[in-house]
């Protein structure tokens, strides 16, 4: 590994058993659809919501890119639908399933992967447990969707995992799923949902956890926003204007939205290099991570890499992976 090693921290993998319980008890919210060119996409009542690719299945193939994209350490990740359908037993089977999966890879490719843990939030109780189980067996960090079924990250139902979580100072991946309401936001029109639904439900998430005072009851956690953070950086001084100006907002938050915008750390899967140098100023240097979401069909590994390689001196090296380490403890 070469002295600046390349750290992808949003990038995903599923398997064979997960996506077969899914198609078994995924009903009637997730539904399997054949494409007329060829291949499946799973529909979210009726609309498409995932498209799949061989490349998610199949680690032998997704190290032949890393080689070919000069990616040295690849943190593999479940991605939405995760386990949040069916009732307790289903949801912890699912996470279960994925969270072997990964241990397998790990040891299978002990130089090149690490993984995040899935967990069956729903059912709080049986999340902690499977996150014990995890971090014994190896999980580096937590993956969460910005929504769980509809639910805001920081309801009151979840505080239970969440202290655990911070107990253990974890990393933690805010990745985003369909935003609640698609059908009043006419989304299904054109797929918004990849496109700006994505981004929106991540931006949610994580104001919606600024204001509620998240950061301050939760403050050794580190939470990841995934592309980029969605919006906040670009609205970052309308939270804080909207704290200083209207008191509800300022209600349950001890400091202003951007003092906690540089505890929180954004991945580089922006797509332009003047929005990854706004992550950077927003956020901090120390706070840019590298990613790809690979392999979806809107990932990029060689593209997200070359805007990190074109950053200046030691900023270079920092996102390209010597911020991961340190978070990650590599």
């Amino acid at each position: 590994m070469h002295s600046s090693p390349v750290i992808d921290v949003h990038t995903h993998m599923m398997s064979q058993p997960y996506l077969d319980l899914l198609r078994e008890k995924g009903a009637p919210k997730y539904t399997f659809r054949t494409l007329p060119e060829g291949g499946e996409v799973v529909d979210m009542y009726g609309s498409p919501f995932l498209t799949l690719f061989p490349a998610m299945l199949d680690y032998e193939m997704r190290i032949k890119a890393m080689d070919q994209a000069r990616v040295d350490v690849a943190i593999v990740s479940l991605t939405s639908p995760s386990c949040y359908f069916g009732d307790p037993h289903i949801s912890l089977d699912a996470a279960r399933i994925m969270n072997d999966s990964f241990i397998e890879a790990q040891r299978a490719y002990p130089d090149r992967i690490r993984w995040l843990c899935s967990l069956p939030w729903q059912y709080p109780e049986l999340a902690r447990q499977e996150l014990a189980r995890c971090l014994e067996a190896g999980a580096v960090g937590v993956m969460v969707l910005a929504n769980i079924d509809g639910k805001s990250l920081s309801d009151p139902a979840f505080a239970d995992v969440w202290q655990a979580i911070d107990d253990a100072a974890l990393p933690v991946l805010v990745h985003p799923t369909a935003p609640p309401a698609v059908d009043q936001l006419d989304m299904r029109k054109h797929n918004m949902v990849p496109p700006v639904g994505f981004v929106f439900d991540t931006t949610m998430a994580i104001s919606r956890c600024i204001y509620d005072g998240f950061f301050d009851r939760y403050q050794k956690l580190k939470i990841i926003g995934a592309h980029g953070g969605g919006a906040l950086p670009f609205i970052a001084g309308r939270l804080d204007l909207c704290y200083d100006n209207i008191p509800t907002c300022a209600a349950h938050a001890e400091e202003r939205p951007t003092q906690y915008l540089r505890r929180i750390y954004v991945d580089a899967v922006v797509h332009r290099q003047d929005v990854l140098d706004l992550c950077i100023n927003v956020c901090g240097p120390d706070n840019v991570l590298y990613g790809s979401d690979y392999p979806h069909n809107i990932g990029d590994m060689t593209g997200c890499l070359a805007r990190v390689d074109s950053l200046a001196g030691e900023l270079r090296h920092a996102v390209r992976g010597r911020n991961a380490e340190r978070l990650f403890r590599l």
